[in-house]
């Protein structure tokens, strides 16, 4: 079977798109590729993933220089034809910002950088990005200032009533509260998809954790669940 193809955008700024190509092409073993910020030509990619990093020197907010980049536009268009988008990190901030998914990301609640490993508890089992994920908390690695989600009153209940919040901030033992919330995000959110549920948002770095030697390879699961979509 032919592999995938992941197209990584890469801006100025960008720090983790090689993290995600070593994970893609590497370990994975799937096509991966660079596609940078100005090109309008995605070359018709199985999934589009949003890296981390400091887009644009994170210059006015995270994220909101970027949403006006012209490779922004054409993965509007795939997203709404269907397409997989994955964005980790400064990525999920460049998503909320371009309004592929709703809500912001705040400064950290103690107004620090936080550089560590979390635990996540997988909420939504059922999506392309989360169906070989295992019946326990996975352990995942944070880097971010503003990873704080915050939402409104009504978006926080469309939510829930649509099953959007993929992952929340845990324990070891999968218990949400918030001694296990690292930035103060509201109710432990770590992640979110769209209503079609082809658009993911995340704070942790799920390719930074996909090798023995890195000493964690639960972000492996959430790529698998990728490869298992569409090849089964």
């Amino acid at each position: 079977m032919a592999r995938l193809k992941f197209g990584i955008i890469v801006f100025p700024g960008s720090n983790c798109d090689y993290d995600a190509y070593h994970a893609i092409k590497n370990v994975l073993q799937e096509d991966a590729y660079f596609i940078w910020h100005n090109e309008k030509n995605l070359n018709n990619p199985d999934c589009i993933v949003i890296p981390g990093g400091f887009s644009y020197g994170d210059y006015l907010r995270c994220g909101a220089t970027a949403k006006f980049s012209p490779a922004m536009e054409e993965i509007l268009n795939f997203a709404e034809k269907g397409g997989l988008v994955i964005g980790i990190c400064n990525g999920f901030q460049i998503l909320t910002e371009a309004g592929l998914l709703p809500g912001a990301l705040l400064r950290n609640r103690d107004l620090h950088f936080i550089c560590k490993e979390v635990y996540l508890k997988t909420e939504n089992k059922n999506l392309a990005f989360t169906n070989r994920i295992p019946d326990r908390a996975i352990k995942i690695p944070i880097a971010h200032a503003e990873g704080n989600y915050f939402c409104d009153h009504e978006t926080l209940k469309e939510l829930k009533e649509n099953n959007q919040i993929v992952f929340r901030y845990c324990n070891e033992n999968g218990e949400v509260s918030d001694n296990s919330n690292p930035n103060g995000s509201i109710e432990n959110i770590a992640g979110i998809v769209n209503k079609r549920g082809n658009v993911l948002g995340m704070m942790p770095h799920p390719e930074r954790a996909m090798e023995e030697v890195l000493g964690n390879t639960d972000g492996i699961y959430f790529f698998k669940s990728i490869v298992a979509h569409f090849k089964g």
